[in-house]
């Protein structure tokens, strides 16, 4: 009986340790492909170039990551709702897609870090007569849903008691109903509205000031139990500041003061 107990511990243990050594760090590897799921209608984050080439911060660091596994980037187009879909699809193996590290998200995907920090401004049609974040109340506002700023956006209408909001599926919708007058103001990353008020590609819209949101901390993502592609991502973006790529990248995509990404008394 000893004996037979003794076997069949050995034969348990070492199925356990066979599974707990696969891991999708390895998969990619193995594979020579690392699929990354970006946003590309979120300039400079992610947007296409004239040749319809994916382009932008996101699209860089997918590629930089790429490049430390010593593997191909594949870059995957992903709507923001579709963004967590995507990845527990198995469409993807990585979130590079500048997604908020909220905690209700992380019960279903694991996040690094953080990799990018977004301070929010609002945007508003020039005839709605909005000059600030209070002159919104009552007006007929707008975000892409899922979004941080959507989620946050819509909980202050909801304080105000008046005025309504709209979700959009992507930020060139929401800028669009904002240039045809369909929605007053919109709420988005400072790096967003700066860039869709200067593309020239929407009339009638001006950046008027900040939000008053806490500042947007976003990270990398891949399936929750998957800790050694995790702990890998989490060294990644430590490489990626102390190495100056992050200055660099948001120097030639943002420009301006570089974001600081910890958390005083957090990450360190």
């Amino acid at each position: 009986m000893k004996t037979f107990t003794l076997t069949a511990a050995l034969l348990t243990a070492t199925t356990l340790a066979g599974t707990a050594q696969a891991d999708k760090l390895d998969d990619i590897i193995s594979s020579g492909t690392l699929r990354c799921a970006v946003v590309l209608d979120f300039p400079p984050m992610g947007m296409r170039d004239d040749s319809n080439t994916p382009i932008g911060f996101d699209v860089d660091y997918c590629n930089d990551l790429a490049a430390a596994l010593g593997v191909e980037a594949e870059i995957v187009e992903t709507p923001f709702p579709e963004r967590i879909p995507a990845l527990m699809s198995g469409r993807v193996d990585v979130g590079v897609a500048s997604t908020s590290d909220t905690l209700e998200r992380a019960k279903t995907v694991g996040f690094s870090v953080p990799y990018f920090a977004f301070e929010m401004a609002v945007t508003s049609n020039d005839e709605a007569g909005i000059t600030s974040f209070e002159d919104m109340k009552g007006h007929t506002v707008g975000a892409v849903a899922g979004t941080y700023e959507a989620i946050a956006l819509q909980a202050q209408v909801e304080a105000w008691g008046e005025g309504s909001f709209r979700p959009y599926q992507t930020q060139a919708d929401v800028f669009l109903a904002l240039s045809q007058g369909q929605l007053d103001a919109t709420v988005s990353t400072s790096t967003v509205a700066q860039a869709n008020v200067q593309s020239g590609n929407f009339d009638g819209i001006s950046v008027v000031g900040k939000a008053p949101f806490d500042t947007d901390y976003v990270a990398l993502f891949a399936k929750r139990d998957e800790y050694g592609l995790l702990n890998y991502l989490n060294l990644f973006v430590n490489q990626q500041v102390r190495t100056g790529r992050y200055a660099e990248l948001y120097e030639t995509w943002v420009g301006g003061e570089l974001p600081d990404l910890t958390v005083g008394g957090v990450y360190r």
